[in-house]
Formats: structure tokens, sequence, C-alpha cells
């Protein structure tokens, strides 16, 4: 059994996904934002999901009456994991509305620790902090609790946590919080910042970008304020400020009509276009190798349009050393897509018509 998170109110979109993704696949609701299924995952190719902000692979419900015996599950789990490799621990709760759930996940943590410390303290050493993206080497150990008593317990060990690493994200429950700068020409920063953090990169001083539908300017702000270089591509003018810094080169035009006259460090684009243009956008900026990365929001103008992500799911994988398709923390009705461009000879070689720019 698999268990999936989506927003509430998303799980239809979910579960037509899983259907696209696998021919047959049933979805059960278990709750709000709480689907599952029994497909099978253990793919070479991770499958890609843009309603699922998370994923629990192999999880297996259970229950607890007290504090110590939640430890004493998690306990048990670890136990699979593989000896001397690095781990990470995500524990949450699914219920509720005030802090009754993070307190009891806060002890359910603190007697998990003890107990390791206690009995299998060379866990501790491998078990990691942080947020950074998943290496080959490292397995995921998560527990939602859907109850004070109940829950569902997963165990991703490598190799299996990096062939899903599309779908499970090294964020409790796939989320991040949306970043605030009042400075900014506009809230659609916290896009591009929350993009960087999930693809692990972000845009540094002296590299290149392409910010295409740039106006009013809030992508370009993040980039410059770093010390990058910006071609800013809109019908209409930046922020003033951002119009005046040396650092930003301005080109009044249409932004799908427009090609760097090199190929740049990254592609920001964040325009306001059908689903299908601005998918089609990404296709032809990665197959042609116009950019190193790429940050690129697809919207969407009704329910209707979610299935015209597939090309991207279909095509990416041979055109791109890493890439991600979700729906942001703070997207609205949206999807983000992000990615590594593979090299020209890696390309190649992942399939006879990844270096073409249609594709049979």
């Amino acid at each position: 059994m698999h268990v999936f998170l989506t927003e509430p109110g998303d799980e239809p979109f979910l579960s037509d996904e899983l259907k696209r993704t696998f021919v047959g696949a049933e979805a059960e609701l278990l709750a709000p934002g709480l689907l599952r299924t029994d497909v099978g995952l253990q793919s070479t190719t991770p499958p890609v999901l843009a309603f699922a902000p998370q994923l629990l692979p192999d999880a297996e419900a259970v229950s607890a009456a007290s504090i110590r015996e939640w430890s004493e599950r998690l306990f048990e789990a670890v136990a699979r994991l593989p000896e001397g490799q690095p781990w990470r621990l995500h524990l949450a709760p699914h219920y509720g509305t005030g802090g009754a759930g993070a307190n009891r996940v806060r002890f359910i943590r603190e007697a998990f620790r003890e107990l390791l410390r206690k009995k299998r303290r060379h866990l501790l050493r491998t078990l990691e902090a942080g947020e950074a993206p998943f290496r080959e080497t490292t397995s995921l150990v998560q527990l939602l609790l859907t109850a004070p008593d109940a829950g569902f317990l997963s165990v991703a060990p490598t190799p299996l946590l990096w062939q899903l690493r599309r779908c499970v994200w090294p964020f409790v429950k796939g989320e991040l919080p949306v970043a605030s700068d009042k400075a900014a020409p506009s809230r659609a920063f916290a896009k591009l910042v929350e993009a960087e953090q999930r693809l692990g990169l972000r845009i540094a001083a002296d590299e290149s970008c392409v910010d295409l539908g740039a106006c009013p300017g809030s992508w370009t702000y993040v980039a410059v304020n770093r010390g990058a270089r910006v071609i800013a591509v809109d019908r209409s003018p930046l922020r003033e400020d951002l119009m005046a810094n040396p650092r930003l080169t301005f080109h009044q035009g249409d932004a799908f009509k427009f090609t760097p006259p090199e190929p740049v460090d990254w592609l920001l684009c964040d325009v306001i276009a059908a689903p299908e243009r601005s998918v089609e956008l990404v296709l032809d900026w990665v197959r042609e190798r116009r950019c190193r990365r790429f940050i690129v929001t697809i919207k969407f103008k009704g329910q209707g349009d979610y299935g015209k992500l597939e090309p991207l799911k279909h095509a990416l994988p041979a055109l791109c050393d890493e890439f991600f398709l979700t729906r942001l923390c703070a997207n609205k009705n949206e999807a983000c897509v992000a990615g590594v461009v593979s090299p020209a000879e890696t390309q190649l070689a992942k399939g006879p018509f990844a270096a073409d720019k249609k594709p049979v």
C-alpha cells in the first residue's frame, strides 16, 4: 500500500493523475488530503506526480496507545534500514487544527531518540538533519499520525528512495513555508525561492539568466540581488529600480519568440499563458539546450488543463539530469517544473529522440 498526501479538495485530481500514470490505478480516499493505492512503484524511471506533495511508499497502517509504544514502532522500523548509511526521519500529524498533534509528534521523537541512544546508538550517528535533496544512499522513515493512536508508517530504504525521488520530498509532508519579502515587486518571488529549495540549487553571482514574461520583476529581483546578470523579456517594463540596475538588460517583446544569443545558466519564466504554450516553451529550450537549468510555472485555466502536463513527464527524463514537476506551496492554480539540463552527449545516450525538437 502506498499513501499519498494532497491538498484537501485536490483528491479527484490526484486520482485522475494516478490513472494517467499507472494504467488501471484505483485510489481510495482515507481522509481529506489522503489517498491510498496499490500500484507498483518500483521502477528505474521515477514516477512524477504534480498533485502529490508527498508520498509514503510501502506504508503500513499502525496503531499505538502511548508515546512509548509509538517509539517502539519506529525502533522496529529502523531495523530494516541498510547498515552504516544515512537516513532521515519525518514525523507529522494529519489530524486536528491545534497544537496537540504537533506536541504528540515532538514527544514521540524525543522518546524514539532516547531509545536509539540506549539500544542502537550507531543509528544516531547516521541520522541526517536538514532538507537537502536526497542522495543515492539515503533512506527515509516517515510516520504520519491520523489520530493520537493511529497512523501510517513508511520505510523507504536505498535504493527505493532514490528511485522515487521525484515524488518523495526531503521536506516533512512535502511542505515548505512560503517566503516573505515586502521589498519584492510582488509575492511571485516566493515561487522562485521555493523552486530553488526543491531543486537544491540557487541562482548565484555572475550567472546568466533569462526571465521571460518578467514584469513587474519579482523573479528578476531575486536574481539581480544575488549578483546574477538578467535579460528580462516582456512587453512592459519592470519596476523602475530594476530597470536602472546595471545587471539587467531589458528586451521589450514577446517572451515566446525570444532566443538568447548564447546558452544561459538559468531560464526563468512565470508568464501567464495557456499551459500547452508554456509546456512547449520548456521543451523547446531544453531540447535546444538554450539553458543549463530552468524554473517555469505552468498556469491552469481549468481542471481540464491538468492532463496537459503529461508531455513534460514523458520527455524530461531523457533530457535532464534532474527535474521535478509539482504544485508549489506558493502556487495557486498552477504547477512548477524545474530541472538541470543534461549535456548533449548524455541526452543522446538516454534515448533516440532525446535531442530531437519533435520526438516521435
